[in-house]
């Protein structure tokens, strides 16, 4: 039984997600709580397995209440947004500290059609997240310096990256150690419409690469990370010696859009042996396959060990089916690629 404490200064969104979680049978909502001062005491009272959290609170705002929560008493923390670009880029910046998952806030005019479900599936997954205490990293307070030559040189190798739950502070773990010069990225990372862009701002705050969100027909070159879109699934094409990303509606693939798979599968028709494929922490199957179809094709692939994982799943699969050509911490990922002990792909 996971047992679940709803934080919300809505009483009317206290209820609809008491109500909604109610409705199966392995989710029991233990309390809820108008403000964190109201739920730090029932924190401790009820000893809750997952929190689901507002950002914009009475009293005290939710980053800073979370910013306690996983300095002195870290849990699985699920952030219910609007869509709001404010509550956006906050929700991602929840995500850099510590919480575990993004849904949009059910009953507003920013729900999706299957919010609910996608409520359900966040809480299961940060039930079997590992949380630890830790303290946010210092936030950026200008742009990272880009090389002058970022974004006009046509890449002739690519690097795909794939993650889940736990992925967005991975993918900034990884990119980080990208030289501005590095192949062109393209990233999946599941994470409801709305918060990708915020992602790859932030993102592009810290890194050395160019990061943006990807829009169809992009050019895949040196220096410039893509990362697919919220709700879309993301492509390589290759035309002559051009890579470009095709952004498109599609079916979910293991249930997700946009899906790891269908980029890595993509790629490994379009790349080949010149692609590199990482895998990394998240819950579920997306990716596997992929990956295995692309080292089939020559590429060199890379999966995220089970101790650095927040959710040991994704990259599991992957290592389970023989994908991962190596199986990595994420602290030596881009060491592998960029550093003393790189090898060419």
């Amino acid at each position: 039984m996971i047992r679940v404490l709803v934080v919300d200064d809505s009483a009317v969104v206290r209820q609809v997600i008491t109500k909604e979680l109610s409705k199966f049978s392995d989710i029991e909502v233990v309390g809820t709580a108008m403000d964190p001062f109201i739920a730090r005491d029932k924190i401790a009272l009820l000893r809750p397995d997952v929190i689901t959290l507002d950002i914009e609170m009475p009293r005290m705002d939710g980053l800073s209440f979370l910013e306690k929560l996983m300095e002195h008493f870290p849990l699985p923390v699920v952030i219910v947004s609007s869509l709001a670009p404010e509550n956006s880029e906050n929700a991602v910046r929840a995500l850099a500290m510590g919480a575990i998952e993004i849904v949009a806030k059910p009953g507003s005019q920013f729900s999706a059609p299957n919010v609910e479900m996608e409520l359900i599936q966040a809480v299961r997954t940060a039930s079997h997240a590992k949380v630890s205490k830790r303290k946010p990293r210092a936030a950026t307070t200008g742009r990272t310096e880009k090389s002058a030559a970022s974004g006009l040189e046509t890449t002739n190798k690519v690097i795909a990256i794939g993650a889940s739950t736990g992925g967005t502070r991975a993918i900034e773990d990884v990119l980080m150690g990208f030289p501005a010069d590095s192949p062109g990225t393209v990233i999946v990372q599941h994470m409801p419409v709305g918060f990708t862009a915020s992602f790859a701002q932030r993102l592009n705050q810290c890194c050395r690469v160019e990061v943006r969100e990807a829009v169809d027909g992009d050019v895949v070159v040196t220096g410039v990370a893509l990362i697919a879109p919220g709700n879309k699934h993301m492509l390589l094409k290759r035309s002559g010696a051009q890579y470009s990303v095709i952004v498109k509606n599609g079916p979910a693939v293991h249930f997700q859009r946009p899906s790891v798979d269908v980029l890595f599968e993509s790629v490994a028709r379009s790349a080949g042996s010149n692609a590199l494929g990482i895998i990394l922490t998240g819950m579920g199957k997306d990716g596997a396959r992929g990956l295995m179809s692309m080292r089939q094709a020559g590429a060199r692939t890379i999966a995220q060990d089970e101790e650095s994982c927040v959710v040991y799943g994704m990259s599991r699969e992957a290592i389970e089916i023989g994908s991962a050509e190596q199986i990595l911490p994420l602290g030596r990922i881009a060491q592998s690629i960029f550093g003393k002990e790189k090898a060419d792909f």
